[in-house]
This record gives C-alpha cells, structure tokens and sequence, in this order.
C-alpha cells in the first residue's frame, strides 16, 4: 500500500506540474504568436488525438499485462518479448501516422481551416511539422504504459516533470530569441518529442526484470493479449470520436480565432483531468493485482477509496471554476474580451468533464477485469446520438451548443452506466458509489463555493478577487474533506497523530 501511496502522490504531482506548465505558458504562445496560432495549436491537439485512434489499445495493454505478469512467477522472458512485440507494431503505426499527416496537410490549409491572418502557405508548413512531432510522440504514450504498469511511476514522472519543463520554457525561449512563429514552435516539439522517446524506451527496457535471453518479436504473443487489445482498441477509437468530434466540427464551422477561444475553454476545462489521470493510472494497476489474486474484500475497499478520493480531487476544483470561470479566465489572461468570449463554455465544459473523471474508477474495475464489452457499447451508442445532436446544436448555438451536448452526454452516461456495471462487478457497492463517494462530496461542493458566489455583490479589484477566490476555494476543499468518509478519516486520523507527538512532548 506504500507503494500506492508513492506512486499517486508521483502522478499527482507530475500531472498538477504539467498541468501548471501549460496554463503558465499558454497566455505567453497566444502574445507571441495571436489567437489564430494559438488555434492552430488547438488543432494540432485535435489531431493528435485522431490519430492516436491507431494506438489501438496497445498501452492500455501494455500497462495490464506489465501489471498482470509483474505478480506471476517465471515471466520475466515474456514479459521482454512482449515489450519487443509491441513495441515494433507501435513504430511501424507511427511512421503511418506521421506520413498520413503529412500527406493531408495541404487539403487541411486549403480546404479546411478558416484563417484571417495566417497564410496558408504558413498553415501548410506548420502542419508538415506537426506530422513529425506526432510520430515522434505517439511512442511515448506506449512506453509510459509500459512503466506505470511496472509501477515506476516516480521515474516516469521526472521524466515527465523535466520534458514538460523544457518543452514549455524552451518554446517560450525560441519564440522570444529565435522567431515568434508557429513554425518555430513546433521545430522545438521535434526537439522535445525526440528527446522524451528516447529516455521513456531506455528506462522501460532497464526497469524490466532480465529474462532468459534476449528479447524477441514472437508473433504468438499478440494471440494471447488480442481480445482485449480489441476491446481496448474499440473503446479507445469511440472515446476518441466523443471527446474530438466537437472540435473537429468547430474546426471546419467556425473561424480559425473562433475555434482558438473553444479550445482555450477546452483546455482549461480539460485541465482537471490532470487531478484525475494519475489517481487513475495509479489504482489501475492495482485492481488488476487483486482481481489477479482474487482479493474480493481489498478491491471493493480500495474502489471505494479511490473513487472518494477523486471526487474529492475534482469537485472543489470544478465546482469553483464553474461557478466563477469569468473571473478565473480573467485574472489568467489579463484580458477581459477573451473572459467575455469564453467564460460559458468552460462552466459548461468543466462540469461535462469532472462526469467524466468522477466514473474513471468504476471504468478502471471493468478494465481490470478484462471486461471491455460495456465501455465499447456504452461509447458506440454515445457517439451515434452524439454526431447528429452535435451537428445540430452547434448549427443552431455555434459552439455553446457543442459544450452543451458535452455536457448532457456524460450526465446520462452517468445515470446509466453505473448499475449497469454494478449488476455484474461488486454487485451490492451501487448505492454507495452513489451517495458516499459521490453525493455527499457534490453537496458540500455546491453549498460552500455556491454561497460564495451569491455573496459576491459586485466588480472587485483582481488582487481582492484573487484572495477571494482562494479563500473560497479553501473553504470548499476544507468541508468537502471533512464530509467524504475515507478523508475525513485519513484526515482526523492525522490530526490524532499530531496530538500524540505533542501529547508526548
């Protein structure tokens, strides 16, 4: 359970430090190089995250059957063989995908993206470096798998910590030295992603165990592992297709500074889901430890656990940025026409997305199972009445709309999910999921940082609105802890320790 704990806190704070990295600099790209550029970044984002479809559940796999074999006896070899396996399918995906992006770059700056101030001659060539950058960072995804499924996520995560560092700095660096351009940004990322590949594949193929012999492609591995990559690979296409459609959409619809004030809300509603992730990527591998070991009583301890945990990490989060997201983006900006244009769709977005990171546990259980049917059908059904709603609501309402449809789409999913899954895994845990990881942390949420915002009676001086904002936040994570079962008794099991030690003294 140490091991646990180390390997949250490392993923909590390699994310918060990413997560930091990119809200410091993102204010700084859009001075250097405009909200169009910036859109442009957004775009590249979008992207990414399409052509990771042909990731096809790889590192989920890889990070399960680290996990998995790390328990087992005599599996070292196998373990090495299969890293080699997958490892030369991931390259060869990656060259695909950077070739693919690099063939579609001139249909995208022509036919696609509403520029007004970049040319498209501009927009080409950033888009022919972009296909170089996501090559070379399709690969890192893999690799990282491979160690938070070895359970080394402090390593992975001064990896992470110092690439996100350079990658941020560096690029303020060159666009202030070098050329305040998006082509010179994305030059640096090749820098950058080059440098991470390397370091995450030399660490991973140390930290494996020493087999027997040198590590070999073997063709026989990939039959073992098929059906879930398959399902993994299925869940991970529909996700995709969720959580990129909107803004493939706005992309086309809206002009380019249009989409570039979307994807700023995106991002920062986006953000919480780096409180999240780690806890995720964390748990994880240890649900498939004890459903591999078939601890019934551990898992559905430390499911209930986990999921107070997270809500906990989200909500006060969430709950506030919703409630006061005018003045949040203001006072990070500096720019009250950007507030004015995006405040909306992050309130709207960042609630759609807490949904989301509040059902990471019970999606983690499934998959530590093995059971991926339910994710595949759940998303499969999302996303065929997600494509014409959003069409429709984005047709009508522009991109308040699309957020809106974000919005609806996890509630229900929330709603239906959940005894779904409960009817075949910890089958009596439903209502207390509900209420105690859930409810309860939700309602102290709402009534601590709503009373603050009704008491607002006016426009404040941003140094008073900063310490107020604090101040609330505060107050909101201080009762929300004390509410929620599992840290309220960490916490008041802490507050005795502190006690004794004085008591002694």
């Amino acid at each position: 359970m140490n091991l646990l704990k180390k390997n949250i806190a490392a993923n909590f704070t390699g994310s918060i430090w990413q997560a930091i990295m990119g809200l410091v600099f993102i204010p700084l790209y859009i001075k250097f190089m405009g909200i169009e550029s910036w859109g442009l970044i957004g775009f590249f984002a979008t992207l990414q995250a399409i052509f990771g479809l042909l990731d096809m559940g790889l590192s989920s796999t890889l990070n399960r059957e680290m996990a998995r074999l790390s328990v087992l006896p005599g599996k070292e070899q196998e373990m090495r063989n299969l890293v080699r396996t997958l490892e030369a399918v991931y390259w060869c995906v990656a060259v695909f995908v950077g070739i693919a992006v690099v063939s579609l770059s001139p249909f995208i700056a022509h036919h696609w993206v509403k520029a007004g101030q970049l040319s498209p001659k501009t927009i080409e060539q950033a888009l022919l470096i972009m296909g170089f950058v996501i090559a070379l960072q399709m690969p890192t995804g893999f690799y990282s798998g491979g160690l938070m499924g070895l359970q080394k996520q402090v390593l992975l995560n001064v990896i992470n910590i110092s690439i996100s560092t350079l990658r941020g700095a560096g690029a303020i660096l060159i666009l202030w030295l070098v050329s305040p351009t998006i082509q010179a940004f994305f030059l640096w990322q090749i820098v950058i992603s080059i440098t991470n590949a390397f370091l995450l594949a030399f660490f991973l193929w140390r930290r494996l165990p020493l087999g027997e012999k040198r590590a070999v492609f073997q063709k026989q591995l990939l039959k073992g592992i098929w059906r879930f990559t398959a399902g993994m690979s299925g869940i991970t296409i529909l996700a995709t297709i969720l959580t990129q459609l909107d803004k493939v959409i706005l992309s086309k619809m809206l002009s380019l500074e249009m989409f570039g004030y979307y994807m700023l809300a995106s991002m920062v509603a986006m953000s919480i889901g780096r409180l999240f992730i780690p806890v995720f990527y964390s748990i994880y591998p240890r649900f498939t430890q004890l459903v591999a070991i078939n601890d019934q009583d551990g898992l559905k301890q430390l499911y209930h656990k986990s999921c107070q945990f997270m809500s906990v990490l989200i909500l006060p989060v969430a709950i506030v940025i919703a409630l006061f997201s005018y003045e949040v983006i203001l006072l990070w900006t500096q720019n009250p026409a950007t507030a004015e244009k995006c405040y909306l769709l992050v309130s709207i977005l960042i609630c759609g997305t807490a949904i989301n990171g509040l059902m990471g546990m019970p999606y983690a259980l499934q998959l530590a199972f093995g059971w991926t049917r339910l994710s595949f059908f759940k998303t499969l059904i999302a996303v065929i009445l997600l494509v014409p709603l959003i069409i429709y609501m984005t047709t009508h309402y522009g991109a308040t709309g699309a957020a809106i449809v974000w919005l609806v789409l996890h509630m229900g999913l929330f709603f239906i999910e959940i005894p779904i899954m409960h009817r075949r895994l910890l089958r009596t845990e439903k209502w207390r999921w509900y209420w105690q990881d859930v409810c309860i942390p939700l309602g102290a949420c709402i009534s601590v940082a709503g009373l603050g915002r009704i008491l607002i009676s006016g426009p404040m001086p941003q140094f008073i609105m900063l310490l107020y904002l604090i101040i609330i936040s505060v107050l909101t994570l201080g009762i929300t802890l004390i509410t929620t079962p599992t840290t309220r008794s960490w916490l008041f099991g802490q507050l005795f320790k502190i006690k004794l030690v004085y008591g002694a003294k």
